[in-house]
């Protein structure tokens, strides 16, 4: 089995300098040209100014992950190449040292802190070439030429128009893309930003005409789209019919409302703003108890302040709401804008008392779809909160992905009060212990409910016998979940049923340890990999067959105590002795996880391999 070669291109400068858009326009581009690209970026959060650099993969195959080599670097800074020590000393060195031997390095020569002296140890080769003088000559049609120190907001597309000349990337396709993003009142700007394109592209390509990565036109299926963790999660909302969206501004998972919002007038859903994290759970809370579908997102420090709603949703059997929680780099404010898998041990004992809750952690785009749109299921069939944990990795990636399965995704509203002729307990014990539940003016369906402990029509009750009765009927939901949600819905194995080495990992270390698996297996390692998507109730036998009898077991986890492989040794029985951990808020490369992996089969029980970012 041979290693697939893929192009990666990185484009790096201060923020608000429209690095996002030069990236996602391209990646756009990639798949109308028939491409694969995975996407992924990093921000300082801060609004403006410091360094942030976005990177696409791409190739003619699927890849679920990032590569560390780069072989065309469009450097908008001279922070991209060399980091700035004086910020933060002997930490940040730029991204000279990433770009491989028959990479690029491409700058604006007429920067004046930028010279190609600074390019000294690179191993790539230094094109420079007039940024200010390729906007006077595409300006020059508009009688704009002497006006072009104006649009130097424009270098962002000068980078883009240059890689599409540098490459070889089909013209016609980047000028349709960049036409595109001007419409209605900014369709005047369509021809100069085309324009520029083309200039770019022409002078790029005499500056370098000998690039040995090419990207020609793909054989792109009609039915691939090009998203981000946070569209995927809104799209599955819709399709479940969720009504009521909540949120408080909070990095990453603000992404998503706002893509809601957008999307309001559309669709029939209200998406509303709150003064903080507590108002947005409760009023998801009484949306759910008042019939609607509803659900908040948020990250760590705005979850911690709803633990003590998700408590009372708890009792009083809400159905739901679903929460969406994008886990960052904590404790407390933390790392805003980067990665972590910090939150699995937090998420599963938040709120005091003991109390059933579903947990579900997608790895992919359409996993993410499929398990945003089953979340309502669960609330409304189980009438328990339910948290979809995600993170910045899934939130912020753009990959090209065959559009959505939804074959067989039906709604489910759970049990529901027949009518005004059957006595009405809201709490009533059953068999299963799910009551029926009514909506607030359904003719006999009058209920009363507490956050405590009450009988089977609601009143507050301290009986002894009542409460272990109540604890039985909602704990028992979780056994009861846990034999109706489908195996494929809990955990997968990807490869092989028996293995030499079985990676074990959840949520977005998916897609590193799938690409980090082809590689191993091109170097004759037989390895396989099981996927925990569902963390409560937590699937214990079926990873006990799948791991009791398999080779050495690897933990894949982006936190410090790798906290899935604690959670398969307390619930499975199944001491998982070599781990491969990363916690510095950048999420894992194809390659460390491959060489992570390597270390950790190569030492003995008791390994951790700890991995850091070369990148900034």
């Amino acid at each position: 089995m041979t290693r697939r070669r893929d192009f990666t291109w990185m484009v790096g400068g201060a923020q608000g300098t429209g690095i996002n858009l030069a990236a996602e326009t391209f990646g756009k581009a990639c798949l109308r040209a028939g491409l694969h690209v995975f996407g992924n970026i990093e921000y300082h959060s801060n609004i403006k100014g410091e360094h942030s650099y976005y990177r696409l993969r791409i190739g003619d195959r699927e890849a679920s992950s990032h590569l560390d080599r780069v072989d065309l670097l469009v450097a908008l800074d001279r922070e991209t190449v060399l980091g700035n020590p004086e910020k933060v000393p002997q930490t940040h060195s730029g991204h000279l040292h990433e770009v491989g031997e028959e990479g690029v390095y491409l700058y604006n020569r007429q920067d004046a802190f930028l010279k190609e002296r600074d390019f000294v140890g690179g191993r790539g080769r230094v094109v420079g070439i007039p940024f200010l003088d390729i906007l006077a000559e595409a300006l020059e049609p508009f009688g704009k030429k002497d006006e072009a120190a104006r649009f130097t907001i424009m270098f962002n597309l000068v980078g883009f128009g240059a890689t599409v000349g540098i490459t070889g990337f089909p013209l016609d396709v980047a000028e349709a893309v960049v036409r595109e993003g001007f419409t209605g009142r900014k369709a005047h700007l369509a021809d100069l930003n085309a324009s520029a394109l083309r200039v770019a592209a022409r002078v790029a390509a005499e500056a370098c005409p000998d690039f040995p990565h090419r990207l020609a036109r793909g054989t792109r299926p009609k039915d691939r789209i090009f998203t981000r963790g946070v569209q995927s999660v809104a799209i599955g909302k819709l399709k479940a019919g969720c009504g009521f969206q909540t949120y408080y501004p909070i990095t990453p998972a603000t992404d998503e409302s706002e893509y809601l919002e957008k999307h309001q007038a559309e669709y029939p859903i209200t998406v509303v703003q709150c003064e903080d994290e507590i108002s947005a759970f409760l009023m998801a809370a009484g949306a759910a108890h008042g019939g609607v579908r509803a659900a908040t997102s948020t990250s760590g420090p705005g979850f911690s302040l709803m633990c003590e709603g998700m408590g009372w949703a708890a009792m009083t059997e809400a159905p739901g709401p679903v929460i969406f929680l994008y886990q960052r780099g904590g404790p407390a404010t933390g790392l805003p804008t980067r990665h972590e898998q910090g939150d699995l041990r937090f998420v599963l004992h938040a709120a005091h008392g003991e109390f059933p809750r579903i947990v579900t952690a997608p790895g992919d785009p359409q996993e993410t779809f499929e398990d945003s749109f089953y979340a309502f299921n669960y609330a409304d069939r189980y009438q328990c909160p339910v948290i979809v944990l995600l993170d910045k990795y899934l939130a912020s990636s753009y990959v090209t992905v065959p559009a959505f399965r939804q074959a067989g995704m039906d709604v489910d509203r759970g049990e529901r009060f027949a009518g005004p002729n059957c006595e009405y307990r809201r709490y009533r014990f059953t068999e299963d212990g799910i009551s029926p539940r009514s909506d607030p003016g359904q003719e006999g369906g009058i209920f009363w409910t507490s956050g405590d402990e009450h009988d089977e029509i609601g009143h507050i009750q301290e009986q002894a016998h009542n409460r272990t009765l109540m604890m039985k009927k909602r704990m028992g939901k979780l056994a009861l979940a846990e034999g109706e949600i489908p195996a494929d819905r809990a955990v997968a194995l990807h490869g092989p049923r028996k293995a030499q080495a079985t990676v074990l990992g959840w949520g977005s270390t998916k897609g590193p340890i799938l690409d980090a698996l082809e590689v191993l297996r091109a170097e004759g390692k037989e390895v396989n990999f099981v996927q925990v998507r569902l963390m409560s109730p937590f699937p214990a036998r079926r990873i006990r067959e799948l791991l009791q009898g398999a080779g050495t077991i690897v933990a894949v986890e982006q936190n410090y105590s790798a906290q899935l492989s604690r959670l398969v040794q307390e619930f499975a029985c199944i001491e998982v002795a070599r781990r491969v951990v990363k916690y510095d808020g950048r999420p894992f490369s194809e390659d460390e996880a491959a060489e992570g992996i390597r270390r950790a089969l190569a030492g003995g029980p008791g390994t951790k391999v700890e991995v850091t970012s070369a990148s900034a």
